[in-house]
């Protein structure tokens, strides 16, 4: 399968299953609408697809979430096979990445840097100014 043909496939999956978890289709109520599907990596026979899970709730309501999905796998595979045309469906494994979070922990860590730079330069003009 063309490599654009497999992104696209990745593409169309990852809205798919957003769309059923923020609709509330998948009733295990484990899976939280605030789960966010990452990306989505299917392997080149189609024959699975990883599917990366996070979200800004706790580490957790996230390992929950994701056994709920996990749980909910055939049933999401099914919906998903009755809108999509492809020969062989790719059996779905559900992942927690913690990349987003980690991410998000990274810019405000570089945040209270800046902070302290600038407050740290506002002390030397102050006593620069005081010296004259």
């Amino acid at each position: 399968m063309g490599q654009y043909r497999l992104q696209r496939l990745n593409d169309q999956l990852r809205d798919e299953i957003s769309q059923l978890i923020l609709h509330g289709d998948v009733k295990d109520p484990r899976v939280n609408t605030f789960l966010s599907i990452n990306r989505v990596e299917v392997t080149k026979d189609l024959a699975y697809a990883k599917v990366f899970v996070s979200t800004f709730l706790t580490d957790n309501q996230l390992e929950k979430g994701v056994d709920g999905l996990n749980a909910a796998a055939g049933f999401i595979q099914r919906e998903i096979a009755k809108k999509l045309r492809i020969r062989q469906f790719p059996k779905l494994q559900f992942v927690v990445d913690y990349g987003m979070k980690e991410g998000f922990k990274m810019v405000q860590k570089l945040n209270e840097l800046e902070k302290a730079s600038n407050e740290e330069s506002g002390e030397e003009t102050t006593e620069q100014s005081s010296d004259e």
